[in-house]
């Protein structure tokens, strides 16, 4: 018996922590910028151009890298491919934070083009190797990865405090990353097979000509424009509203936080359901409700919509579990994967810069929220069309 690296990891418990652990670092190398966005832009001298194209550059990142994951899975197998990712992202997290404007967008794009491995290659190993817990594991993948985010927009401006830096705050970040390729190493072992067995493969084909999957794909990249966007500057706009920055901070937390029992809800619900069509609708009544209420009366209730973004938020969970559902096979699943989140986070790539060029010439935030709306009206008609039960 040998193992082979084109044979599915071992569905060990091991394996799911080393999952959550993974997808519990996808997220800091934003929002942890993001919460102390402020004082970095203030440190570094730098114009709010700079300032939105740093917004810009995780989605970007995540769709050009994301091309190269299906190959790298590959080439390498599950688990070096992702260990590799971790390696990457752990790099850029140190990198960004020891010199100026240039390297900080550098670190950044390179930290986040582990990322964008990571966030291709972990839905294909937990269909791949929890085959009969897709919807269970996606929303344990979900919740650590809201968890993440949680914690790097509330705990950055507490280090900053501590540590009289935003450079050491953000750059803490790196011990998370680096103790997740710890677990992951120890966790992702492949299957073993008969040295005259086959290897399981599936039969190269594009989904380009699939109406139904870029349908998926651009539902996909227009709920992360509404991520990205709100991870980006929504500390900004509460704070333009008068809401303190320890206060703002918290607020984008309770976001993130959020994210993590409705990760644990909608990714199984999804499953157990033909049709995601109505879990879409609902997510999206809330979504558009929390983004008209930060647009017309952001100081009136800024808990309220903030916890109705959260919620809708869960938009996320759902595009990454539909991504299972809508496909025959775990080829599929990475041929999708890859489309989705390549395409889709460079279609998303667009918000976070759009938004505060919105901004910048119009003097307030009104009519980017506007637009964000509207936005959220075409992802949820997409998703409703995306949810009903079929394969690519």
């Amino acid at each position: 018996m040998v193992r082979n690296r084109q044979v599915a990891l071992v569905g060990s418990t091991l394996l799911a922590i080393g999952v959550a652990l993974a997808a519990a670092n996808l997220r800091p190398a934003v929002t942890s910028l993001a919460s102390v966005l402020g004082d970095v832009r203030t440190s570094l001298g730098v114009s709010t151009a700079w300032t939105s194209v740093l917004t810009a550059v995780p989605t970007l990142c995540f769709g050009f890298a994301a091309f190269l994951a299906p190959w790298l899975g590959r080439r390498l197998g599950m688990a070096r491919a992702v260990a590799l990712s971790l390696v990457v992202l752990t790099a850029g997290l140190v990198l960004r934070v020891v010199d100026g404007p240039a390297v900080v967008l550098g670190g950044t794009f390179v930290a986040c083009a582990g990322v964008a491995v990571c966030n291709v290659l972990i839905p294909v190993v937990v269909k791949d190797s929890f085959p009969g817990k897709v919807g269970l594991i996606t929303g344990v993948y979900t919740a650590a990865l809201a968890a993440g985010a949680a914690l790097g927009a509330a705990f950055t401006p507490a280090l900053e405090s501590a540590f009289g830096s935003w450079r050491l705050a953000v750059g803490a970040w790196a011990f998370l990353s680096a103790a997740a390729l710890v677990v992951w190493l120890a966790g992702a072992r492949h299957g073993e097979v008969v040295r005259s067995a086959p290897v399981r493969t599936g039969a190269r084909r594009s989904l380009v000509h699939s109406p139904l999957a870029w349908v998926i794909t651009v539902f996909f990249g227009l709920q992360s424009l509404l991520a990205y966007t709100v991870m980006g500057w929504l500390p900004q706009i509460l704070g333009d509203a008068g809401v303190d920055r320890t206060t703002a901070g918290l607020l984008l937390a309770i976001t993130m936080v959020l994210g993590v029992p409705v990760s644990l809800i909608v990714p199984p619900l999804a499953a157990r359901r033909k049709s995601q069509s109505g879990l879409v609708l609902g997510l999206g009544v809330l979504s558009v409700a929390g983004v008209l209420g930060l647009a017309l009366a952001p100081a009136l209730a800024p808990a309220l919509w903030v916890v109705l973004i959260g919620v809708g938020m869960g938009m996320f969970p759902l595009a990454l579990v539909m991504i299972s559902l809508r496909t025959s096979s775990t080829a599929d699943t990475a041929r999708l994967s890859a489309m989705a989140q390549s395409i889709g986070y460079l279609i998303s790539a667009s918000g976070p810069f759009a938004f505060g060029v919105l901004r910048g010439a119009t003097g307030d935030w009104t009519l980017s929220m506007l637009v964000l709306v509207v936005l959220l009206l075409l992802l949820t008609g997409l998703g409703w069309v995306a949810g009903r039960p079929r394969t690519v």
